[in-house]
């Protein structure tokens, strides 16, 4: 194929049947060693593990690389030019495949969810565009500090204690009541609970089944996933309920859905239920609305979360750079309490350590991408329309013709202004890409930078030494297991901030290497 429109692919050997990927060159792309007839490549995967199985293979077979189990085949690229190629919204638009597919009995036509063709995500993004902009972020900026506060304070209590403390579950906590409370005033009053909130567990749940979903072959699932099939539709169930009374109690003005914090004030519910497109005059329909509430709570909240995590903890396993972060907040936030919206855009390193963390983990750990039309990727690749491929973020993030040799040390600097400008675009994406990337990026790096710049100023991290990083992925990624114990502040020093002891690094679980 030479890349026009309806050209002729090359013949294939009989029963060869890569051309139903719409790869017609599919031979041509290396795979894992010892692939089993059916099955595929099994040996030695890890069903709970996938993202980080294919980090291992992308580093050995280079940046486009494919994987098949029980006839299920993906084409795998990582590499920073052929990324920048995807990126291209003349020749290649997301792609609705995998794990995200399988969130569509919950979320359904939601922002994330919805295929390309379907007219509700471009009425969505139109009518909910503005409430991202920065005059509605100012609004919320108070209520993310609220959100916080009670977080302090339940770490407060840990640290008189001498508790460590749950840093996914408390990050988790955090992230979803400020989506809750600045989207739709809901109060799911997380902080007074010893277990996770039910809607917090269905969320999970339905995450989880998603990813089961992506490694279970097809035939076999409702053998498999019996059980879980049924777990996954009383949590698809639970998240209908509780969305529903939300949307009822603000639709009857009772500016009571569990707290109000929010409600009535032109947040996310109230621009769904009462604003017409600005050209069409269109509405979102009664159940979409739903669909996009359960999609900003589940997307609002598990990747913010689990960027937090990470940075949390990068910053206890290099306290050389928490010392210089916090000073950064000392010297721009001064001693007031509460700090400005503009206060927190301010804090150039702390975004920095975020970026480096998202580097590193992504939460949002792939996007796919398929071709408008009949293409070439790489000048070597034929694609047919429609055909698809998974850009691995967290193997494009380490990518050493990018990054560097030292791709897997964690380094915020990588992020200086004149690092960021000297490298080739498209090569940072923890968002996505394109016209359907995150709409609630800027809210998402706001919240996450104020959290930093708070926990920072109030607590020293001290991390357990035995503990190795390990990831956790249920479509999005987290650390497994982390916690951290809460140090007293010390004040600085005249030549800058205190010295802190050297910490033992942890090691990366893909690689070995020093994170």
């Amino acid at each position: 194929m030479d890349g026009t429109k309806g050209a002729a692919p090359p013949a294939l050997p009989k029963g060869f049947r890569s051309a139903e990927l719409g790869w017609p060159e599919l031979r041509r792309i290396p795979h894992p060693p010892y692939r089993i007839p059916f099955a595929g490549d099994l040996i030695g995967a890890s069903v709970s593990t996938p993202v980080q199985d294919s980090l291992r293979h992308g580093r050995r077979l280079g940046p486009v690389f494919r994987r098949k189990a029980f006839g299920k085949e993906i084409v795998f690229v990582w590499g920073g030019g052929l990324a920048a190629e995807l990126a291209d919204e003349s020749r290649f638009a997301k792609h609705v495949g995998l794990g995200v597919a399988n969130l569509r009995p919950v979320a359904g036509d939601g922002l994330f969810t919805a295929y390309n063709h379907e007219p509700n995500w471009q009425l969505a993004h139109d009518v909910l565009a503005p409430g991202f902009s920065r005059e509605a972020m100012e609004t919320y900026h108070p209520m993310m500090l609220a959100v916080t506060e009670r977080l302090m304070e339940h770490w407060d209590r840990s640290r008189s204690a001498g508790r460590a403390v749950d840093v996914p579950g408390d990050m988790t906590k955090l992230t979803l009541e400020t989506i809750a409370r600045t989207g739709f005033g809901h109060d799911f009053a997380s902080f007074e609970r010893t277990e996770p909130h039910p809607f917090v567990r269905a969320m999970v749940g339905a995450l989880t089944y998603a990813q089961r979903r992506n490694v279970v072959p097809a035939p076999l699932a409702p053998l498999l996933l019996r059980g879980a099939a049924r777990r996954n539709a009383a949590d698809t169930a639970y998240l209908d309920r509780t969305v529903d009374a939300v949307i009822a109690a603000r639709r009857a003005g009772s500016g009571e859905s569990g707290g109000g914090a929010g409600g009535g004030k032109g947040d996310l519910l109230d621009r769904m239920l009462a604003t017409a497109h600005p050209e069409t005059g269109e509405r979102l329909a009664p159940e979409n609305i739903r669909r996009q509430v359960i999609t900003f709570l589940i997307a609002g909240h598990e990747t913010t979360s689990g960027a937090l995590s990470f940075a949390l903890h990068y910053l206890s396993r290099h306290p050389d750079i928490a010392a210089r972060a916090r000073a950064e907040v000392d010297r721009v936030w001064g001693d007031a309490d509460r700090p400005g919206y503009e206060q927190v855009a301010r804090l150039r390193l702390v975004r920095r350590v975020l970026d480096e963390s998202l580097r590193l983990w992504p939460t949002a750990p792939a996007f796919a991408r398929e071709a408008r039309r009949d293409t070439v990727l790489g000048g070597v690749h034929p694609m047919r329309q429609g055909a698809w491929a998974l850009v691995l973020t967290t193997l494009l993030h380490r990518d050493p013709e990018v990054w560097g040799a030292d791709a897997e040390r964690f380094d915020p600097d990588r992020f200086d202004p004149g690092a960021v400008r000297a490298r080739p675009g498209h090569t940072f994406k923890p968002f996505g890409t394109g016209a359907r990337a995150c709409i609630g990026r800027q809210f998402a790096l706001h919240e996450a930078a104020l959290v930093l710049g708070l926990l920072l100023r109030r607590y020293d991290f001290v991390p357990d030494p035995g503990y190795r990083l390990r990831v956790a992925e249920r479509l999005t990624l987290m650390p497994d297991g982390l916690r951290l114990h809460l140090g007293h502040r010390a004040p600085a020093t005249p030549d800058g901030p205190r010295a802190e002891e050297a910490v033992s690094a942890a090691r990366c679980p893909v690689t070995g290497a020093r994170d």
